[in-house]
């Protein structure tokens, strides 16, 4: 089983945002975008979505 997150379902803060936001278009992958923001990678795919941001994938 994957890494177990304690924010569970916790509502993103305008800081969290940013970083997403910055860090996408950096071009990080969604693995090291959800590490570094300590959420799950399904949350992180969920918001960027959400926020229609392009997530790079690892090939």
């Amino acid at each position: 089983m994957g890494e177990k997150f304690e924010r569970h379902k916790q509502a993103w803060t305008s800081d969290e945002v940013a970083k997403l936001h910055t860090l996408a278009k950096k071009g990080m992958p969604l693995r090291a975008i959800a590490k570094a923001l300590t959420r799950s990678e399904e949350s992180v795919k969920a918001r960027a979505k959400e926020d229609k941001l392009g997530i790079a994938s690892l090939r």
